[in-house]
């Protein structure tokens, strides 16, 4: 059987389509997957596609603030 938790007391939930979408690197920086990756890539030139395989820094505080919060254990 499960132990309770002591009461008042709430376990950190990850919100995992934030934790899939977003990664921290060695230095501490937040970067992010570029969007439009999965279908009707067709007739995309393979310069675009290549493109979209790096990885781009996160820019403005409020945004890496609200990642954060929403993934507290991203690593």
């Amino acid at each position: 059987m499960p132990r309770k938790l002591p009461e008042g007391k709430y376990k950190l939930k990850t919100h995992k389509a934030t934790a899939k979408r977003f990664r921290l690197t060695g230095t501490g920086m937040l970067v992010r997957t570029k969007g439009g990756k999965s279908h009707l890539r067709r007739r995309t030139s393979k310069r675009t596609k290549r493109l979209f395989q790096e990885m781009l820094p996160v820019k403005g505080r409020g945004i890496i603030k609200r990642v954060l919060r929403l993934a507290p254990n991203l690593e």
